[in-house]
């Protein structure tokens, strides 16, 4: 059975004085479509829910038992940085952008964040450590990757609905071959990332032919 995430880095940290430490981590940097989402959750010592993992390697039943858990035990919050964020700044900084957003909105105000991914947001003004896969081996940030994705893919099933065809409430946005296809027959729709290649393709070709 493959390692679980532990809570050893935060009691490294408690152990060097710090206090109350977060967990951070976003979803959604890859898709043509949508928001990205980030999560910052601050879990309680004495009660680390069950069943904790990277959320991409739990059952989508599992991820919402755990998240209850979560939602019952730790302090959450949930941001988001909005398509036209995305491509004003980028897909890496509005989701840096989103990160800052979520550790804002907590209840309590962190001394430390768990960052998953090798850079700190630069706007962060925390204490943090970066942790390449850390949603792997950090309970903090595994359990902001759960609550992350499963927030960002209740707004894309939601979406889906609104502008049927793209599968969005399958693939949250991935550049699937039915959302390629979608993306050719029905067009760009406005939660689509214009500065992605396969939709800034399409905007080029229908601005070429209106020409």
């Amino acid at each position: 059975m493959a390692d679980l995430p532990t809570f050893n880095f935060e009691q490294e940290l408690h152990a060097q004085g710090f206090q109350c430490i977060a967990g951070i981590d976003e979803v959604g940097r890859g898709p043509l479509a949508g928001p990205v989402f980030a999560a910052a959750v601050i879990l309680n010592p004495k009660h680390i829910p069950a069943g904790l993992n990277d959320s991409k390697k739990l059952s989508a039943k599992n991820r919402n038992l755990v998240l209850e858990d979560i939602l019952k035990h730790a302090d959450v919050s949930i941001a988001s940085a909005s398509e036209r964020e995305i491509e004003q700044i980028n897909i890496l900084q509005a989701s840096h952008l989103a990160m800052v957003r979520a550790i804002n909105g907590l209840q309590r105000r962190p001394d430390h964040v768990l960052v998953d991914g090798n850079l700190i947001p630069r706007d962060l003004d925390i204490s943090a450590t970066a942790l390449v896969k850390g949603d792997a081996r950090s309970v903090s940030i595994a359990a902001a990757s759960i609550v992350a994705k499963i927030r960002r893919d209740l707004v894309m099933c939601d979406l889906g609905q609104q502008f049927p065809g793209y599968g969005w409430e399958k693939n949250a946005g991935y550049p699937t071959a039915q959302h390629l296809k979608a993306l050719q027959d029905l067009g760009v729709t406005p939660h689509h990332r214009r500065t992605f290649k396969p939709v800034h393709n399409i905007l080029y070709q229908a601005k070429n032919l209106s020409c």
